[in-house]
């Protein structure tokens, strides 16, 4: 069950995806001060990422895009087939317009760069609550 916010609506469920554990703790800490989302997992491949869709049905999933076993476009392309109401927030280090492209292509809602993800991330997930 989804617990709702104080207004009482359900907070949306976000799965984490990248292959970087210190990368994943600094996105968990930024997400814990949202009290309108709710963290539900995390993944460090493409392989685990589509498997924890399947098991947590998370709303929202942020996904690097290069990472072992299978890569972000690969892992955004099945998950966006399978579930065309998940929102797929894009990260990456690579400002080429060709990953960008690609993972766009892919599903992915939305592309932010590495580099700007404390100041992007909230803005890019204002839709779904406060910033």
């Amino acid at each position: 069950m989804n617990p709702p916010t104080s207004s009482g609506t359900p907070r949306p469920r976000i799965l984490l995806v990248d292959d970087s554990e210190a990368f994943r703790g600094q996105v968990r800490k930024l997400l814990s001060k949202r009290t309108d989302l709710q963290l539900v997992g995390e993944a460090a491949d493409g392989e685990e990422a589509v498997r924890l869709t399947h098991e947590l049905a998370p709303d929202i999933v942020i996904m690097d895009i290069l990472m072992p076993r299978l890569n972000g476009i690969g892992a955004t392309l099945k998950i966006t087939s399978e579930f065309p109401s998940i929102t797929v927030i894009a990260l990456s280090m690579h400002g080429d317009d060709g990953f960008r492209r690609a993972m766009l292509d892919a599903g992915a809602s939305t592309y932010l760069l590495k580099d700007n993800v404390m100041h992007e991330l909230p803005k890019a997930l204002a839709g779904w609550g406060q910033t």
